[in-house]
């Protein structure tokens, strides 16, 4: 299953990738990985950390992208501790949803899931040796997710290994069970904490209340824009009504999935037709989620860069049958015919399957294999907006067969979607600086957002656990600041095409050092 060129890495990159074995496995499709985890003890960790560094890369961008990872790592594992505080980091390794995905024969897979679950219980017991500080509001908040593991194990899995798995899962839930009653209350990095988590990956200095600022600014352009496109639709009303009647409209349960093909045929289709994206190449199905992520509406596991050729998913959740009208609807709403066609372009074209193709092709190990996330998820939401100056939202009114449906309800997603991820930031950087309890944060998802009660909640008290989930709007800001940049550069000369090759040839680039493009287009 792994691929020659596996084995020729450079000795840093080697080391950080042997840290974080999950990330090369799911992400860069590494398969020399399946079956393995890594031992976040405390000893082993340590050990881990002590590995990294050594001599310089060749290339300079190569060199700076790989140094940005080594020092998030010793930031968060070394000084930070994050992996004695944060459940998600052993989560991560845990996980075997990944191999559900056809990117090897069957009884290779299973093999490699057998191997893995075989792990647990060091895995469980390095987790429990670890997590020795976890604050009660992250426990609460992550203790549904640490239940869910183990949800949807598969009937094939030997009977003997079952029983040791579960039993190694439920000691480590015991474990977050006891945390969320006796762990201490305060959750925030503080200010400093949280400018250097941000900031140390991805090679940039961050001032929280500079990032701040530029979260209100985007705030209230956000909210002027959505006010205009919701006038157009229902003329005279309150806007969060409006947005809420409308994304209470949209396929039900069983139409959720071919709703979510349809606006993905229309996103690839435009992309392809516009040259958004640099490679247009590659299969991307429409499937449900495994059950280890149905606690996501909707999530994109591309090819790999280490990966034979095989198909991309876009999965989407539907509602569970089991639960009841209201928890039903709410659910749905994710899905509406105002907010899934934005979706669609964030997880597929030109947004998170394009980006994924382009990796593939990404020139050198570093590039395929390390990931921003502040990038990832940044290019895939700039795109959103993107699309919406280019014209998708007239070009898919006229062939989306949806009756009523027009351009502006493409804009008024386009403007939902962002201010649930730029109060996402203003919630991250509120919170760990001490300015924000969680109830303040969930009332702001309510005032800024259509977002109400219990999603409200969720939506703040994913910031106990996600510290950097602003990353969203913080990267899509800088994306297009770069972009005026590279206008201003190459003047007549500049196309969206060139911009957005250039940029996806830096692979998922450190934010920092995105700036490269302009020299490398």
């Amino acid at each position: 299953m792994s691929h020659p060129e596996n084995h020729e890495l450079p000795p840093r990159l080697r080391a950080l990738a042997d840290l974080m074995p999950g990330a090369m496995r799911d992400g860069a499709g590494m398969h020399e990985y399946d079956g393995r985890i890594a031992d976040l003890s405390p000893a082993g960790v340590e050990a881990a950390l002590e590995t990294l560094g050594g001599a310089a890369l060749e290339d300079p961008h190569d060199e700076a992208h790989l140094a940005a990872f080594e020092a998030e790592a010793r930031y968060a594992l070394g000084e930070a501790l994050q992996h004695r505080a944060n459940p998600l980091y052993h989560l991560g390794e845990l996980d075997i949803s990944g191999y559900d995905r056809d990117y090897a024969p069957e009884a290779e897979r299973r093999e490699a899931r057998d191997a893995h679950l075989a792990q647990w219980p060091l895995g469980v017991d390095n987790a429990i040796a670890a997590l020795d500080r976890i604050p009660a509001p992250v426990a609460r908040s992550l203790v549904g997710a640490v239940r869910g593991l183990a949800e949807g194990l598969p009937e094939d899995v030997p009977a003997r290994l079952r029983e040791t798995a579960l039993a190694a899962h439920a000691r480590l839930v015991a474990h977050v069970e006891r945390a969320a009653e006796e762990g201490p209350e305060d959750a925030s990095l503080g200010a400093e904490g949280l400018a250097r988590l941000m900031g140390t990956g991805e090679a940039l200095a961050v001032d929280p209340e500079e990032l701040a600022e530029r979260a209100r600014t985007e705030r209230d352009r956000l909210r002027a824009r959505l006010a205009g496109a919701v006038g157009r639709i229902a003329p005279g009303g309150d806007v969060m009504t409006a947005v809420r009647e409308l994304t209470a409209q949209g396929p039900n349960g069983d139409e959720v999935l071919d709703a979510a093909r349809r606006w993905t045929e229309l996103a690839l289709e435009f992309t392809a037709e516009r040259g958004l994206a640099p490679y247009g190449d590659g299969e991307c199905r429409v499937d449900l989620s495994p059950p280890a992520h149905r606690w996501a509406t909707a999530m994109m596991s591309w090819s790999g860069p280490w990966e034979a050729d095989t198909p991309s998913f876009y999965y989407i959740t539907p509602p569970d049958p089991a639960w009841g009208e209201a928890e039903t609807a709410e659910w749905l709403e994710m899905f509406s015919d105002t907010t899934l066609p934005a979706v669609s372009v964030h997880e597929v074209a030109p947004g998170h399957f394009s980006h994924g193709r382009a990796l593939r092709r990404a020139p050198g190990p570093v590039r395929r294999a390390l990931h921003s996330m502040a990038f990832a998820e940044g290019w895939a939401h700039y795109v959103e907006e993107m699309m919406l100056e280019e014209g998708f939202g007239a070009y898919a009114a006229e062939r989306s067969g949806v009756r009523g449906w027009t351009a502006d309800h493409y804009e008024v997603g386009v403007w939902v979607e962002a201010l649930i991820r730029v109060t996402r930031l203003s919630v991250a950087i509120g919170m760990h600086t001490g300015a924000m309890t969680v109830e303040e944060a969930a009332a702001l998802f309510s005032e800024d957002t259509p977002l109400q009660g219990p999603a409200a909640l969720s939506e703040a008290r994913r910031a106990t656990f996600d510290p950097t989930y602003g990353r969203y709007t913080w990267g899509k800001l800088e994306i297009l600041r770069l972009r005026e940049q590279a206008r201003g550069l190459w003047g007549a000369e500049f196309s969206l095409g060139r911009f957005h090759r250039a940029l996806l040839d830096l692979g998922s680039p450190p934010l920092g050092l995105i700036g490269a493009a302009l020299e490398q287009g």
